[in-house]
């Protein structure tokens, strides 16, 4: 069989590809989810079940544990953070709230910002992080975009799917410059606890200063727990936070959602290992792909890294279908705005699983 089927891939599709491909989902090593390969927090595996009478209760209106220990694990004020039905739930939230005429997106990134403006009945444009400037920001080329008239930016970071950063330094200059224009910034820092040293990374810190950053966060990636659907927001704007509470529907979270939360969030051994894991198998692989002349690896920062294909007879499409038919499934990046079918993105996973994977890769590219 060799029909290259022209569809892509979403990193939950496994259905779509069980039926074009003939493998069994349960097979597929999802390289393209980003998604903590140590799967979900010990400690809430061996404990949750213990917990299964808090069904039988509402739970609190305000998850006034939860966010506390949220509060313990950003080091913040627990007052500053509101809990959501993952994070997409509060992306729309805070998106409505700002109900922007003109918001700016930092990509190529994540589609859905694009969706929930629209559907606000707002335009969205795109700042372009470059090919040359290895996909890093550069704050005057993006400051004097925005200062046409944007009233909203949305950063990803690090960024899905460049696994570039924005520095705290930077970030400040950023919110300083929109402060001055009255311009809301929303920060998706879904993936900043696999970031070398997040501390420099976060923006929570910045929420004390600044009232016009929101930072959101969930538990999908780091926690492996995408099936929780549990996000959260880290503002300092109190009027903003009590406009979002009150449009917010109660009790999105389920009882065994916040309880799993605090679990996780306290887990540190579970935390220790996998930031330990994927520090060092980040290094280790973008060094063997720094040795490949066939392929360019951008510096990764989150648990995933950016490829760019050199070999000019193979396409992002190629290692895809070289991938699925070895049951490893990758990102072909071309349908991320200003990439094309030359670059694809993978996360890293077990070593011996990553060592699969490249072996594939570069047999591939070589062709």
């Amino acid at each position: 069989m060799n029909m290259k089927p022209k569809e892509h891939f979403h990193g939950s599709d496994l259905e779509k590809i069980e039926k074009i491909y003939g493998i069994r989902k349960e097979d597929i090593i999802s390289f393209s989810a980003n998604v903590n390969p140590l799967g979900v927090s010990f400690r809430l595996k061996e404990t949750l079940t213990r917990h299964i009478d808090a069904i039988t209760t509402y739970p609190d209106r305000e998850y006034t544990s939860l966010r506390q220990c949220i509060g313990e694990y950003v080091q913040t004020d627990y007052s500053n953070i509101v809990v959501g039905n993952g994070s997409t739930e509060l992306i729309s939230l805070f998106i409505q709230s700002a109900h922007p005429k003109k918001a700016l997106i930092v990509g190529p990134t994540y589609s859905e910002y694009e969706r929930e403006v629209s559907m606000g009945g707002g335009r969205s444009h795109y700042f372009s992080l470059t090919e040359d400037s290895e996909f890093r920001l550069n704050t005057s080329a993006l400051t004097e975009e925005l200062s046409h008239d944007v009233d909203l930016l949305i950063l990803c970071n690090p960024n899905n799917p460049t696994s570039s950063v924005i520095k705290r330094g930077q970030m400040r200059e950023i919110l300083d410059y929109c402060k001055r224009k009255s311009i809301m910034v929303i920060v998706d820092e879904t993936y900043v606890e696999f970031a070398q040293n997040p501390d420099d990374v976060t923006a929570v810190p910045l929420t004390e200063y600044y009232n016009n950053i929101v930072i959101l966060r969930g538990i999908s990636k780091f926690f492996a727990a995408p099936g929780l659907r549990l996000g959260y927001a880290i503002c300092g704007n109190r009027d903003q936070l009590k406009e979002i509470n009150q449009k917010k529907n109660p009790w999105t979270i389920n009882s065994l959602a916040a309880i799993a939360g605090e679990i996780m969030f306290t887990d540190t051994e579970y935390i220790e290992q996998t930031r330990k894991l994927i520090g060092s198998e980040r290094e280790r692989i973008c060094a063997r792909l720094n040795e490949n002349p066939l392929c360019k690896a951008y510096q990764a920062h989150a648990n995933f890294v950016l490829l760019k294909i050199l070999n000019e007879h193979v396409t992002s499409e190629d290692l895809f279908d070289a991938a699925i038919r070895k049951n490893l499934m990758i990102r072909d990046c071309s349908t991320f705005p200003f990439l094309n079918h030359k670059y694809i993105r993978f996360c890293f996973m077990l070593p011996e699983q990553n060592d699969r994977l490249l072996d594939v890769l570069f047999e591939a590219l070589s062709h």
